[in-house]
């Protein structure tokens, strides 16, 4: 006589009676925050903002909201000192020069037609280049300097051509002629004439150049 079969026995739940599989499920109902989770209860974050902060209106500026001083005590960059322009400095110098040369000769002719020399002419002989040349090259002290030298060429300059030209007036001969054929003769009538004054002269230039050149830079 055949018996009847049991049915078999439901598989055992792990963990009293939980569903197999679902290790978390215990006592949780969905949507239910855990103890483990420290953002369990506030309010979720708005789309497209992971942190839940409000951002302000973009302004472009990468430190905006930060407070002057906040980087050094709110001590300025230092600014880059500027660069000596070289280019400025060798036209200085060629424009002392060129100053020098005209200078030379309209301080020749004054003191050749007065016949007698002029310390205001030799004064603003060295002022004129000193100043001209520190208008174009600036205050480099190179530009002075240069400046000074050109300016007791131009006096010197100045004085041969005042004397060639009084030399010419009275032989009844061109300048031109005295001055170039015998510079060697102007020359040595240079050094026999030359005194006190002569040489007071030459030194007026260069420091008026010195200080036409510092007052113009």
């Amino acid at each position: 006589m055949s018996q009847p079969v049991q049915p078999p026995n439901p598989p055992q739940q792990p963990h009293g009676g939980q569903p197999a599989g679902n290790p978390y499920a215990a006592g949780q109902q969905p949507g239910t925050p855990a103890d483990n989770n420290p953002y369990a209860g506030q309010p979720a974050a708005p789309a497209g903002n992971p942190y839940g902060q409000q951002q302000g209106a973009p302004t472009g500026n990468p430190f905006a909201g930060q407070q002057p001083g906040q980087f050094g005590g709110g001590a300025p960059f230092a600014p880059t000192p500027p660069a000596r322009n070289s280019s400025g400095l060798g036209l200085g110098i060629l424009t002392a020069l060129g100053t020098a040369i005209v200078a030379a000769i309209l301080y020749g002719v004054i003191a050749g037609s007065i016949e007698r020399e002029v310390g205001y002419a030799a004064v603003g002989v060295g002022f004129l280049v000193g100043f001209v040349a520190g208008k174009v090259g600036g205050s480099n002290p190179a530009v002075a300097v240069a400046s000074a030298a050109f300016s007791l060429g131009a006096v010197f300059l100045g004085q041969l051509v005042a004397m060639s030209m009084i030399l010419a007036d009275g032989l009844g001969v061109g300048f031109t002629e005295v001055f170039f054929d015998h510079f060697g003769d102007v020359m040595d009538i240079w050094k026999e004439e030359a005194d006190f004054m002569t040489y007071l002269f030459l030194a007026l230039g260069p420091v008026a150049a010195f200080g036409g050149a510092k007052r113009a830079g």
